[in-house]
């Protein structure tokens, strides 16, 4: 190898990188960092605060479980054959409906029709519960009317029920009553509880 030769390639070496290269690096380092962004803020916010959700769950589990706890009979439970009929034409005075009733001209409610004294106006049953809502902004309270937190108020709450049939254990439409409570979170965002509550009437029962 001649002097000339080895100058050149020894020139070659000490060049470094180009212009070019340094351009596509950039680049593609640029490419990857962005992707990262996205695939970290796409995390983030899918795992944004659990709580408000773990709230609005168990606000929504505690309603469903009061009102699967009220009784469902063929009658309203304020009427005396409540707990016998086995038939709406049982009933002494009032069949059971879908919504509250009223009583004495005051309609029942959960927390007792605004006359607690003079009229037994509160929910007896399932199917009061029907259109029953807690709009955000106004405090959450217990059966009892006793607030449960003042971190709830911002939540919504509203109750939906609908007559079903249970083909599989023979419990035929109107025998069986499916709760849907929905609970929507200050994120705007709602979650849905469902149970399903059958009717009974205990004096009957064999």
């Amino acid at each position: 190898m001649c002097m000339r030769e080895a100058q050149a390639m020894a020139k070659r070496r000490q060049s470094g990188i180009s212009l070019l290269e340094l351009v596509l690096f950039i680049v593609i380092v640029s490419v990857a960092i962005v992707g990262l962004l996205v695939v970290m803020n796409n995390a983030t916010r899918s795992s944004a605060d659990p709580l408000p959700r773990k709230q609005a769950l168990a606000l929504g589990e505690a309603l469903l479980e009061e009102i699967q706890s009220m009784p469902y009979t063929r009658c309203d439970p304020d009427d005396a054959n409540a707990e016998a009929a086995t038939t709406d034409a049982q009933c002494a005075t009032t069949v059971d409906a879908i919504g509250p009733e009223t009583i004495s001209g005051v309609q029942e409610n959960r927390y007792g029709g605004g006359n607690t004294v003079a009229v037994n106006a509160f929910f007896d049953g399932v199917t009061d519960y029907h259109g029953f809502s807690m709009a955000a902004g106004t405090n959450k309270l217990d059966i009892s009317g006793q607030v449960i937190s003042a971190d709830l108020d911002r939540y919504a709450v509203s109750v939906s029920l609908s007559s079903i049939a249970l083909s599989d254990i023979a419990v035929a439409s109107g025998d069986a009553i499916l709760i849907r409570v929905t609970v929507t979170d200050p994120q705007n965002q709602s979650i849905t509880v469902e149970g399903v509550r059958t009717r009974y009437a205990p004096n009957a029962l064999p």
